[in-house]
């Protein structure tokens, strides 16, 4: 009789394990769509040396968590695609960079398949506008501008030391070709992002793990992320951030 009663007090253990486990095993743990995911760039990319398909490696640099569970640990591996390169006009333009993120591979090696766009981009040695995945360089028209006319005044007092106001209408003129060809020989402003560059992943669609797929014991401590680019400075010097001044 005592035999019987322990099996079955085994046997109703054992089924409340399994029913405590498979609910375990069916919880689910979602990364909205819309979540910002902060990353930092591997590798250095730039609109002078990209081209159409290259890869953009990067890692997370702060955890997402979901319902008080780390679901996308610091460290966490994300690939992307340069879609589109477009280099800055000689005369006008700016350069344009398109990146679209393409896999997410967590610390324990789970990996998903994605589509995320860039939201925001930081560190870089151009002012970087946001839009769609596309990052852009400033236009640099207005400047153009400027050195032509600049030049042509130039031009113009030459113009006007040789003697009359014919002179200075000749002078203004060769002075406006001069800046001219410097413009054509000089192109905009490029899109450059340094290694250790901070930028913000927009996830375009929801991002679904089981309790299982987020379980990280074991796994090793992520490494140091790479370090953030030198900072240009207003004598147009670097400066690496956190470095200490000399006073």
């Amino acid at each position: 009789m005592k035999t019987l009663a322990c099996i079955i007090m085994i046997s109703v253990a054992f089924t409340g394990y399994l029913n405590a486990q498979e609910k375990n095993d069916e919880q689910k743990f979602t990364v909205k769509s819309g979540t910002r995911v902060p990353l930092v760039l591997v590798n250095s990319v730039s609109t002078k040396t990209a081209q159409e398909g290259d890869q953009v490696y990067l890692q997370t640099s702060f955890p997402i968590f979901t319902n008080n569970r780390i679901v996308i640990p610091e460290g966490s591996y994300v690939t992307g695609t340069i879609t589109e390169v477009t280099r800055p006009g000689r005369i006008k333009g700016k350069g344009e960079l398109y990146v679209r993120f393409d896999t997410l591979t967590l610390r324990n090696g789970v990996s998903r398949d994605f589509r995320g766009t860039v939201s925001a981009a930081d560190g870089a040695q151009e002012n970087i506008k946001e839009q769609e995945g596309k990052l852009e360089g400033e236009a640099t028209k207005g400047e153009d501008a400027g050195k032509i006319a600049g030049t042509a005044t130039s031009g113009a007092t030459i113009g006007a030391i040789a003697g009359d106001g014919k002179g200075a209408g000749v002078g203004a003129g060769v002075g406006a070709a001069v800046g001219l060809a410097t413009v054509l020989l000089t192109r905009g402003s490029e899109v450059q992002l340094l290694r250790g560059s901070s930028l913000e992943m927009l996830l375009d669609r929801d991002l679904v793990f089981s309790a299982e797929e987020i379980n990280f014991l074991g796994t090793a401590s992520p490494g140091p992320l790479p370090s953030p680019p030198p900072q240009r400075q207003p004598d147009g010097g670097w400066m690496n951030r956190g470095s200490r001044l000399p006073f």
